[in-house]
């Protein structure tokens, strides 16, 4: 497994060889955008709890998987992700308010601003994988410099159509990048109870792409291999499957309680031993790039921003109850005209 800063904050050989490559400011972005995902994630779970926005999916401990990841993405470059990319789509530009309308129920949520190449979060799973797959292609065809990138959970490789996509882009080397954050369980089930092989990466093979098993609690190492497979996909050499080994620090989604399936000593050691924030931020001090205060500052401005998210999104006019029924069917049956007619002369009230 690739790795270039140890859970204690040191550089690893490959770590100094590769140290580098990247300057000073890019480092400390990436704990910027890190500490705002967390900052983030701990609000929406306060928010569910108050009934303010629906069942969400946390992320907290997968902060370095989703951002070494994104940070190595162009512009042009198109995102595909599951429903637990709230860090990715930041990233890439998608604003806080958004991210909250989405997990409001709110069809705005999934709309990204020009220019934003990022497809909504899908539940069903695995099902963003051939259409990442379908962009890839269409990008080889068109002669275009576009990659394609998917994200998924170590689930979803139980699913038939991860091995269709890797089938698929192996045969006719695609410029797509699957990227999954094996957080070592899909839902309750254990990845020892889904899979024979001993790793993700691994199962590249058979279709004859690149495999990558990295450590997805160092950002810098997931940065590296990243930029690595973009450079391959848009030089025209195909997929890459990367394995980016994390761990969820919460449950599943807010419906969910972990702790009947997974034991208490694991989860203190992911917690206590192996947080990926709290690796960089260590690396960097160490280093010198940063200070204390520093980290403080853009923690209270991380909050200062997430804070007028909720404000955007919560002050956003509410959607009526008679847009249940759009975005569903291209034609509406009979049925539902007779619901979506009883909604209007009802006058029900505007759904927040």
């Amino acid at each position: 497994m690739i790795q270039w800063v140890t859970p204690d904050g040191k550089l690893t050989k490959q770590g100094l060889q590769h140290w580098s490559k990247f300057s000073s400011d890019e480092k400390r972005e990436w704990l910027r955008f890190m500490i705002l995902t967390r900052q983030f994630d701990r609000r929406a779970i306060l928010l569910q709890r108050q009934g303010r926005i629906g069942t969400y999916a946390p992320l907290e401990g997968q902060e370095a998987a989703q951002i070494g990841s994104s940070m190595a993405l162009h512009s042009e470059d198109w995102v595909f992700p599951s429903y637990r990319e709230h860090g990715v789509a930041l990233k890439v530009g998608m604003p806080i308010s958004q991210v909250f309308l989405y997990w409001m129920g709110r069809v705005e949520g999934c709309k990204p601003p020009e220019g934003v190449r990022l497809m909504p979060p899908t539940v069903p799973i695995a099902t963003q994988i051939p259409q990442a797959v379908g962009a890839a292609w269409a990008s080889k065809l068109r002669k275009e410099t576009f990659v394609s990138v998917v994200y998924f959970g170590d689930g979803a490789t139980s699913e038939g159509d991860f091995h269709e996509g890797l089938n698929f882009s192996g045969v006719f080397k695609l410029p797509v990048i699957f990227f999954c954050q094996n957080n070592g369980y899909a839902i309750s089930v254990p990845f020892s109870r889904q899979s024979a092989s001993a790793t993700i990466a691994e199962r590249a093979k058979a279709y004859q792409i690149p495999g990558v098993l990295v450590d997805g609690n160092d950002v810098f190492a997931v940065r590296g291999v990243m930029e690595e497979a973009i450079n391959r996909a848009r030089n025209g050499d195909g997929p890459t499957l990367i394995e980016a080994v994390t761990y969820r620090k919460g449950s599943h989604t807010t419906a969910d309680d972990a702790t009947r399936y997974r034991p208490s000593d694991e989860v203190k050691e992911w917690i206590e031993e192996r947080d990926p924030v709290e690796r960089w931020k260590t690396c960097l001090l160490h280093e010198g790039f940063i200070s204390l205060e520093e980290v403080e500052s853009w923690t209270h401005y991380c909050d200062e921003q997430v804070d007028h998210g909720i404000k955007e999104a919560e002050a956003s006019t509410p959607a009526l109850a008679t847009h249940l029924f759009e975005h569903v069917y291209h034609q509406v049956s009979r049925k539902l005209l007779r619901q979506k007619t009883e909604c209007e002369t009802r006058e029900i009230p505007w759904l927040n």
